[in-house]
């Protein structure tokens, strides 16, 4: 599943691959690659922006089969008793057989769609209420005790029957939810664009607290947790829009501490391990490591261009994508890159859009500095051309799996 357990803390129990070597292989899709894969059974499984969930041989990378949707696939999928479960843009979710890709039911949500507001990042036209261009990512699902959890766009948490999709519960929030939720102890942890982060009960649906977040300090317009929670230690650890990075006890919803990120967005999942805990920032793009008790900074490294992906740890190396299509390895006891792979489109079109260091050109990104909606969209367009990393990496045994806006799937090694 996404983030690899309930916890969603990222953690990866692998070898991984502490020296890159080479591309063990690609597979290229009919759109962008969003979704996070899940590898089960020596399979992989992962969505496009062409509307299909795709099964490859994870050893090879050949097709085994694809599901068509009617709309993008950017939730990520979870397996579990031979099932594959995954939303799609066009207001489903789906349970498809896992060895065969056949249907075996599918539920219809209210309508999924991006958070949206007036005046987002200063957009014009001001009255106007726009989806956020920023906003990438559906809810992917968890499976546990029967039932599979998930966000909507429709503003509900749901509870459907594994087995046969039958509704359990919903749980209404005030805005769009493409956060995934995390669990521990039956609770579920979810967090909405209303600006909440809500515990509730994985059985009945029923509210056990909510944490507020605060407001966007540079643009006060809009709100909301677009990152997805993850659990370690009585804590629950996740970041927002608001520019902070939060632990809240996981049991009453008290604040333990916070971190200030200096007016940058929190838009990844943490990972959480060995009482530390990372995230990245988008602009500028950092990387942070805190103490995961008290929230001290431990070491930062600049990452370029901003992470909207979250980041996997395998045997003490950090796994870290960004908007520059450059996937980073990080050893942790040393606390610097180790390698740094670059996806065929950063390859060939990311030298025009960033600078010697690896930051955005903006001149080159932006038409002017007063902004028309239209233009953010075609800005987005032009960053997503060098092979994006908005998937989260993936580690089984010694291969790196991870998804690119270039349309491929790619398995390093």
């Amino acid at each position: 599943m996404f983030r690899g357990n309930l916890a969603h803390t990222g953690v990866y129990d692998a070898p991984g691959v502490p020296k890159f070597n080479s591309i063990k292989w690609k597979f290229q899709t009919g759109g962008r690659v969003i979704s996070s894969p899940a590898v089960v059974g020596r399979v992989a499984y992962f969505g496009s922006t062409d509307s299909n969930l795709y099964a490859l041989d994870a050893a090879s990378g050949s097709l085994k089969w694809k599901f068509p949707t009617q709309s993008w696939v950017t939730s990520s999928p979870a397996v579990a008793s031979g099932i594959v479960y995954f939303e799609s843009y066009d207001s489903n979710f789906y349970a498809v057989d896992a060895a065969t890709g056949q249907l075996k039911w599918k539920f219809q949500t209210g309508g999924e769609k991006r958070y949206a507001g007036t005046h987002l990042h200063q957009l014009q036209p001001a009255a106007e209420t726009m989806p956020d261009p920023w906003d990438f990512f559906l809810s992917s699902p968890c499976v546990w005790n029967g039932a599979v959890y998930f966000g909507s766009g429709d503003g509900n948490v749901y509870a459907l029957d594994a087995t046969s999709g039958a509704m359990k519960w919903k749980f209404h929030t005030g805005d769009v939810v493409n956060s995934s939720p995390a669990i521990a102890e039956g609770i579920i942890y979810i967090g909405s664009w209303d600006s909440y982060l809500y515990a509730l009960d994985a059985a009945t649906g029923k509210e056990k607290w909510r944490f507020k977040t605060g407001d966007d300090p540079a643009i006060h317009n809009h709100v909301g947790i677009q990152s997805s929670p993850a659990l370690a230690e009585g804590l629950v650890y996740f970041g927002c829009r608001d520019s902070n990075f939060y632990a809240v006890d996981a049991a009453t919803g008290k604040q333990k501490w916070s971190f200030s990120t200096d007016g940058s967005w929190v838009n990844n999942s943490a990972v959480v391990h060995e009482g530390k805990v990372y995230f990245g920032t988008s602009i500028p793009g950092i990387l942070h490591a805190l103490d995961a008790k008290t929230g001290a900074p431990l070491f930062q490294l600049p990452t370029g261009t901003p992470v909207f992906s979250s980041m996997a740890i395998a045997n003490g190396t950090l796994y870290m994508g960004n908007f520059g299509g450059k996937m980073t390895a990080i050893d942790l006891k040393m606390q610097k890159p180790v390698w740094v792979f670059e996806t065929e489109a950063a390859r060939k079109n990311a030298p025009l859009l960033t600078n010697s260091d690896g930051s955005i050109k903006f001149e080159a990104i932006f038409s002017s500095p007063n902004l028309f909606y239209d233009d953010m969209v075609i800005a987005i367009d032009k960053l997503f051309t060098m092979g994006t990393i908005l998937s989260s990496p993936v580690v089984v045994s010694n291969v790196v799996y991870v998804g690119s806006t270039d349309g491929n799937l790619y398995a390093l090694m």
